[in-house]
């Protein structure tokens, strides 16, 4: 390994995602929960993304939130070519790459102060040496009233799992090869000690689990995730801590749906909670409670409480979308403690009126039996949407058309690569700002669409068949054209009569 990967995963790229929570209007939609003022996302503002891995998410959110100049460093040099690459292809002026590591990067004189600063997945794979560099770069770089979004494996949830990563590293060490195929070895060892009941792997809470969902994980992902040298999980009090250098100040879960107390505890878990006045502490318990093993958190420089006017100003002005169809939509999430059933007399009558198209909460409200709620019931509900992660928070509609011209361009640029390949499966919406998650073959078929093809799915085929592919339909290849572009035919009548009435709302389509 070269000296200047400093340990970390340099000969696998990683994986194309995006990541819903770096998403300018869901950070602001957490402040808003918390009552706390967040950066206007109606002018011009300025993000930054430490650690951007292929650069997908940036280029996404800058051609889906033109009024904001994006800045994103990585410090591998094919990730950050390929991130420009993308932003080219695409004609997004907005945003701006660097290969710089986080310690150069502090001192690059171009970049502003931010509004947002986000890492998603950087904290807990980095050495100490680079936390401290990104703690100085908040300190230097975030405005005050900026929000900071960071993700990191959690204690004591990991604490089971820890031993497991250890054997898998050490076994790398001990074989040759390219890293895929000692990962490969290292998960078929992990498999025999499972076969031989091995009392770790026996009577350790989640260790079976994990080994079985790693066999079907990407190595690519496998390769970022586990087998840097460096790789902390933090007690929250931890990164707290180390975040109040920078003078920031706890807000609260990009994930809305960990707000929710009653979705993530009992009442006993509830009632123990809180007699935990001090905050922080607050959240250590809450994670021995919940045994959590990831968090998705935000903090502000600064914390300034709304008067009851604003906040309810706020609350009004939310616009919210749906981002599945709303037949079908399922009255339940999944927390803690497993499935929890929403109540239809609730949840109906709000998605009801969000099936016609995007709402705000004053629209919403118009409703006379959802005006009869009340605000607590309300705004609990919204909540538990955005946290279900099917409902999604909005830009201003003011700005729609003009983010239109943006994301289709970026959209263009992004399905070209549907053609050959399966990596890139998130579009831009110009509503939300944010992303929408379509795999290639919907992809394929807004082109086909696009282009007037007379027959979608045949005219996908003949792509797919030209490069030698076959689909694949519960595990298996399906092997004649006439059975594959059936499958194609059965795929596209669910997309036209189910998806892209919903892409049309989120203005993809």
């Amino acid at each position: 390994m070269s000296s200047w990967t400093g340990g970390y995963v340099a000969d696998i790229n990683y994986t194309y995602g995006f990541y819903r929570e770096l998403t300018p209007a869901v950070l602001t939609s957490a402040a808003l929960a918390k009552g706390l003022r967040a950066p206007n996302l109606g002018g011009p503002a300025t993000y930054c993304e430490l650690g951007c891995g292929q650069g997908f998410s940036a280029n996404l959110l800058a051609a889906a939130n033109p009024n904001i100049e994006v800045y994103a460093n990585d410090f591998l040099p094919a990730q950050i070519a390929w991130a420009q690459a993308l932003a080219a292809d695409a004609g997004t002026p907005n945003v701006n790459f660097s290969d710089a590591s986080f310690q150069e990067y502090i001192h690059d004189a171009s970049l502003p102060q931010f509004d947002f600063i986000t890492l998603h997945g950087i904290y807990s794979w980095v050495s100490v040496e680079n936390r401290q560099a990104i703690v100085d770069f908040i300190a230097r770089k975030l405005k005050v009233g900026g929000l900071v979004y960071i993700s990191f494996n959690t204690l004591p949830g990991w604490a089971g799992a820890m031993p497991i990563r250890r054997l898998l590293v050490e076994h790398t060490g001990m074989t040759g090869g390219p890293l895929t195929m000692r990962i490969d070895k290292a998960i078929a060892f992990a498999d025999r000690m499972t076969e031989a009941n091995a009392a770790y792997i026996r009577d350790t809470h989640g260790v079976k689990p994990r080994l079985e969902k790693m066999r079907s994980n990407s190595r690519s992902y496998l390769a970022h995730e586990y087998f840097n040298r460096d790789w902390t999980p933090f007690y929250f009090s931890d990164v707290a801590k180390d975040l109040s250098e920078a003078k920031l100040t706890y807000l609260g879960s990009a994930h809305l749906l960990d707000h929710i107390d009653g979705v993530n505890m009992t009442p006993q878990h509830q009632a123990m909670l809180n007699e935990v006045a001090d905050p922080v502490f607050r959240e250590t318990v809450r994670d021995y409670l919940t045994l959590a093993q990831f968090r998705r958190d935000v903090f502000v420089r600064g914390p300034l409480t709304m008067n009851p006017l604003d906040a309810e100003n706020g609350w009004r002005d939310l616009r919210l979308v749906l981002s599945i169809p709303r037949e079908g939509f399922p009255l339940k999430v999944t927390g803690p403690l497993g499935e929890i059933n929403l109540h239809p007399e609730t949840y109906n009558p709000i998605l009801d009126a969000l099936a016609s198209g995007p709402k705000t909460v004053e629209q919403l409200i118009a409703n006379p039996v959802l005006k009869e709620f009340g605000w607590i019931r309300l705004q609990e509900a919204i909540k538990i949407l955005i946290g279900s992660t099917h409902v999604q928070p909005c830009l201003d509609a003011k700005g729609d058309a003009k983010r239109a011209q943006r994301t289709k361009a970026f959209n263009a640029a992004v399905m070209k690569h549907a053609r050959w390949s399966n990596e890139l499966t998130t579009l831009a919406s110009p509503v939300t700002g944010g992303g929408v998650p379509l795999d290639r073959f919907q992809q394929m078929f807004i082109v086909a669409l696009q282009e007037k093809q007379a027959d979608p799915p045949a005219h996908v085929w003949s792509l797919i068949e030209a490069q030698g592919q076959k689909l694949l339909k519960e595990g298996a290849t399906i092997e004649t054209p006439e059975d594959n572009v059936a499958e194609l035919r059965a795929r596209y009548a669910v997309f036209t009569t189910k998806s892209l009435p919903v892409l049309h709302q989120l203005g993809i389509v």
